[in-house]
């Protein structure tokens, strides 16, 4: 189902290099996906930070990915900002490194992408918004704070009926620099390694 370089990127993963603390915080994430799924109800997750380019975009990729590579059904991965910028493009690169194939739908100064990970999956749709954008559920769904700046800004998030605060280093400290590449990349496979983790808890 997935297309191969991904799945051997999953299956390269290791989660014991999660430390415990964050161990036990992705156990309570992953306590909600499992209590949505045995309801029987959509798994709404929408992952905000500052400005939806970087972070917040990857952890949507990889939660509709490890949906589907441990067959949770009904997941919906969602992200966005406090306020929208644009994606920015190593993620797409660093992205498609790992095996995914993207198009850009849109030339605009923000465009949208589409991520294929899999030949008969419906591609992920990526673009930078607000996190309460049309485009993201309004209520029941789980709002995923990946960046501190993002948490504190955002006290309560409208329609939520769960909060986690997952945060992650901005890999943006590298950019235009000789590490960028694999700063991003390290980003990316810390992200799936967690999200990882917690559905492989499901």
């Amino acid at each position: 189902m997935l297309f191969e370089k991904i799945k051997t990127e999953i299956e390269n993963l290791d989660f014991s290099s999660i430390p415990a603390e964050r161990k036990t915080l992705l156990q309570e994430f992953a306590g909600y996906i499992r209590y949505k799924k045995a309801n029987q109800k959509a798994i709404n997750l929408n992952f905000i930070c500052t400005h939806n380019s970087r972070r917040s975009h990857l952890s949507q990729v990889w939660t509709q990915v490890m949906a589907a590579y441990y067959k949770v059904p009904n997941v919906y991965g969602y992200s966005g900002g406090t306020e929208a910028t644009v994606m920015y493009p190593v993620v797409g690169e660093t992205l498609v490194s790992q095996g995914f194939e993207l198009l850009k739908l849109s030339e605009s100064s923000n465009p949208v992408y589409a991520l294929k990970y899999g030949e008969n999956l419906a591609p992920i749709i990526c673009f930078s918004k607000k996190y309460d954008d049309a485009f993201n559920p309004k209520s029941d769904f789980a709002a995923i704070m990946t960046c501190s700046n993002a948490d504190q800004g955002c006290p309560l998030v409208l329609g939520a009926e769960a909060r986690f605060p997952i945060k992650f280093e901005d890999p943006k400290a590298s950019d235009n620099t000789l590490h960028q590449k694999q700063t991003y990349l390290e980003r990316s496979r810390q992200i799936a390694t967690e999200i990882g983790y917690a559905f492989s808890l499901v």
